[in-house]
């Protein structure tokens, strides 16, 4: 179960969120909503902390988390068209589920599967936020995609094949053998299935 406001914050804290942010611990935990009803998760708006630098807090064991090498251009996904970010530096998302059923399944097989559901998928900074609240939701073989976050190509030309994600690094290849067990946040075609990445997405999300 996800722990309440109170606790979450504290969390943020303890993991500097605010100094990244650029404020005191004062000033960040007047920014904090209202807890909805039910099970909910405290999310830091892209706006106020980037994803690429909330990714480092991220953790399995003493193992921190990265942004694999060839995303650097991670700040330029934003949300697809239908899904609208609550305009509020921190916020809520209720109800979150891994998506585990649709393990390989592609993101395009995915999103409207998702949408008939009446659920929306996440962006990478909510998927990102519910880690830093439960690590332990991240699982080998058990891992998901946050495909509410797609880059736009230039002059409106469609969207870039890529699609963010968040597994376990298994150390190899460029990742390095010290980063095995890692929190990574990578990305996969949006055409591609992997019958260990199930879709991440969230009942409601919330400003309070």
């Amino acid at each position: 179960m996800t722990a309440d406001a109170t606790t979450q914050t504290a969390r943020l804290i303890d993991l500097g969120v605010p100094a990244l942010a650029g404020l005191t611990d004062a000033a960040f935990a007047e920014l904090v909503p209202d807890a909805p009803e039910g099970n909910g998760v405290l999310v830091v708006h892209p706006s106020l902390v980037a994803a690429a630098d909330l990714a480092p807090l991220l953790a399995l064991g003493d193992t921190a988390g990265f942004v694999v090498e060839d995303l650097t251009d991670l700040a330029d996904f934003v949300p697809i068209d239908g899904e609208v970010l609550p305009d509020a530096p921190l916020y809520w998302v209720t109800d979150l589920q891994r998506g585990d059923e649709m393990a390989n399944w592609s993101p395009d097989e995915a999103l409207p599967a998702i949408r008939e559901r009446d659920r929306h998928p996440l962006t990478v900074s909510e998927g990102i936020s519910w880690l830093l609240q439960e690590p332990e939701r991240l699982e080998r073989n058990r891992c998901f995609m946050t495909i509410a976050s797609r880059k736009p190509k230039a002059k409106g030309a469609g969207l870039d094949s890529r699609t963010p994600a968040l597994w376990i690094s298994n150390g190899t290849g460029r990742d390095g053998a010290a980063r095995k067990g890692a929190p990574k946040v990578g990305w996969c075609w949006a055409g591609n299935r992997h019958t260990w990445l199930g879709f991440a997405s969230a009942a409601t999300r919330d400003a309070g």
